[in-house]
């Protein structure tokens, strides 16, 4: 058999999408009847590359990070990563994503009050059994965490608790990583340098990044941007 008939080329690997949006549509219903959000969203992500979804609140950006995040199911269309598709996964195989290949930052930081910023920072590698010590240790001192490891999120400003969160969502080293407004509550100094930080942070491990933002000035530093209104999505 010939083989170069049968293996797909290294170079055509490498481009092929990490992460596939294949005409997904989400419905609400509400008193006043059903509320279209998406309306059949088309877009693809390779390995190590960014994209910024933009639009008014209320177009739909956290809705479509929760469905790429498997946090929620489209009324229609699928998603995929590596080619797997998301509608075709249990509650406990949509569970095991979001622990072992994705990472997600909320506009809310979602630390654990109870753990320190150590532990905070090692819950997730730890619950998908990938936790790394000397990789931890490197994203401790790139944080700026260094000093306040042993301190709770309560003792924490919010930029603090920000720079904990991303943590924690790279330190399983994710395929993907989702962000919702990571900055919305950050005043625009603090912001800019959390934002930095991820960006670095990407680069190093690889990883895809998807991050919903209202803030043209943070989606102009995305590798690509895409703007979402009347439940639909145009790449620009």
């Amino acid at each position: 058999m010939n083989q170069s008939a049968t293996t797909t080329p290294s170079h055509e690997r490498a481009r092929k999408p990490l992460l596939r949006v294949v005409g997904v549509k989400k419905n609400y219903a509400t008193p006043q009847g059903v509320l279209e959000i998406l309306r059949g969203v088309d877009f693809s992500l390779e390995a190590g590359a960014s994209l910024a979804l933009m639009g008014e609140s209320g177009s739909g950006k956290s809705t479509l990070l929760h469905l790429v995040g498997a946090l929620d199911q489209a009324d229609a269309g699928d998603i995929f990563l590596d080619d797997m598709s998301l509608a075709t996964l249990g509650e406990a195989a949509r569970a095991a994503l979001r622990r072992e290949t994705l990472g997600i930052v909320f506009q809310q930081f979602n630390l654990i009050p109870s753990l320190t910023v150590a532990d905070n920072l090692a819950f997730q590698a730890r619950i998908a059994g990938r936790c790394d010590p000397d990789w931890q240790g490197e994203l401790t001192r790139r944080l700026g965490l260094a000093e306040l490891v042993a301190r709770y999120p309560e003792q924490l400003s919010g930029g603090q608790q920000q720079r904990v969160a991303v943590g924690r969502a790279l330190a399983s080293r994710p395929r993907l990583l989702l962000a919702d407004e990571p900055t919305g509550n950050l005043d625009e100094a603090t912001g800019e340098a959390v934002l930095t930080l991820a960006l670095e942070l990407v680069a190093t491990t690889g990883c895809a990044f998807l991050m919903a933002t209202h803030s043209a000035r943070l989606a102009a530093r995305i590798g690509r941007r895409a703007l979402l209104s009347g439940g639909g999505l145009t790449l620009l």
